[in-house]
């Protein structure tokens, strides 16, 4: 089935879009193809509301300059989507649960654990649904692993090890050069990257954790690696420019698609426009001379109420997940290739040979992003709209405690 030949939906849904975006625009972009609508748009930058007001191809959609000034107004739609920075999502989920809204709000949640409990908290008491954008649920991966883990295919699960691969040019780009390399300004990267692999250890233990452990460390990404003559910046006549693999110049060419992350219609600059862009802004910055309080590498380790153990490995210096899976009767594996991004699961019997597990709905082309979670979400959202209560919260409780409890 191609991109723009999709089914319309039985259900259209109206949105308010608070937080114009990459990943506001995606979600939308996604919405609008499945027959929703968008009535209000909020952003404080003009190039956004631009974008997002011709993805929404209505002319008397409601434009607001901030998420603040379109939630003074009465609930104008059915849902409240906030995809905006992360130091924003409690202020302005609370308020769109307050107006009534049922509110699909970017990850993570808040910035800490108590911001969190309070909006699960809140949307209990007004009794709307707040519904996480946990993507990795909705992939064609993840859903092949949860069928086979409820068919018992390897017994009782035991123990859990979760590798979040987040690549190298991921990590400077967003952990260390970005918006998420402070902690105080984002979430604990723990969080900020990681609340995927926490939810999904956590569906998939069926259970609540009673024990976080955590090791974290900045060992590559700090001054004393740099390489001799390092300068402060790329763009400041640094020796290695076109020899290392963190070269700020990079976006001008294989790494250019990065830009659409930073600004909407950044990958149509022209070179000369993001040469001066590299010379000013925090991501022409030498990634071994950033201030970035976020770990390179990190592991937790949790035990669940029901017995089962997990573990999670994230690190800069690997790309794609992967997922090992030990139960009573065998053994299963899944994850994602690192160039082609194509998922794999396959079991084992304790006393047999790897066998494939066919991944069933694959992606419609067009919607590759997350491995088709972007899409599998928002299809879904008609459905999560009549469930009952809000289960996002158990990832973030580790997520927290593991930041909490870390060894720096």
């Amino acid at each position: 089935m191609e991109l723009g030949k999709l089914p319309p939906v039985k259900e259209s849904i109206s949105f308010v879009v608070v937080g114009c975006g990459a990943r506001g625009r995606t979600y939308m972009r996604i919405a609008m193809e499945l027959g929703h609508k968008i009535v209000g748009i909020a952003d404080t930058s003009e190039t956004a509301i631009e974008v997002m007001k011709g993805i929404a191809g209505n002319d008397n959609v409601q434009v607001f300059s901030s998420g603040e000034e379109l939630l003074m107004k009465e609930r104008m739609a059915d849902v409240a989507l906030i995809s905006t920075q992360d130091a924003q999502h409690f202020g302005h989920a609370s308020e769109a649960l307050k107006r009534g809204y049922d509110v699909l709000l970017e990850k993570p949640a808040a910035q800490t654990s108590e911001d969190v409990e309070e909006l699960a908290r809140l949307a209990e008491e007004k009794g709307r649904r707040l519904i996480l954008c946990f993507v990795l649920r909705y992939t064609a991966l993840y859903r092949t692993v949860k069928e086979q883990l409820d068919k018992g295919v390897i017994g009782e699960i035991m123990t859990m090890e979760a590798t979040e691969g987040v690549g190298p040019w991921h990590n400077c780009h967003s952990y260390i050069r970005g918006k998420w390399s402070k902690t105080k300004k984002s979430t604990p990267m723990i969080i900020a990257k990681c609340s995927h692999d926490t939810d999904l250890l956590a569906w998939f233990a069926g259970s609540h954790a009673v024990d976080v452990t955590s090791q974290e460390s900045i060992s590559h990404f700090r001054p004393d690696q740099a390489p001799a003559g390092a300068t402060l910046r790329c763009t400041d006549g640094c020796p290695h420019v076109g020899e290392c693999r963190y070269d700020a110049h990079r976006y001008l060419g294989d790494q250019r698609r990065w830009m659409r992350n930073v600004m909407a219609g950044g990958e149509t600059m022209n070179d000369e426009a993001i040469k001066e862009w590299l010379r000013t802004s925090d991501w022409g910055r030498c990634v071994y001379f950033c201030d970035q309080d976020t770990p390179d590498h990190q592991i937790v380790g949790m035990k669940f109420a029901n017995g089962i153990t997990a573990s999670l490995t994230m690190t800069a210096f690997d790309t794609g997940r992967r997922i090992r899976i030990y139960g009573t009767t065998g053994v299963l594996e899944g994850g994602t290739g690192v160039k082609d991004g194509e998922a794999y699961v396959r079991v084992q019997d304790h006393e047999g040979e790897w066998q494939d597990v066919e991944i069933t709905d694959q992606v419609l082309k067009g919607y590759e992003g997350h491995g088709g979670g972007d899409f599998g979400l928002i299809a879904a959202l008609p459905e999560l709209l009549k469930a009952q209560g809000n289960d996002f919260v158990e990832g973030h409780r580790i997520g927290f405690t593991a930041d909490r409890v870390s060894s720096k």
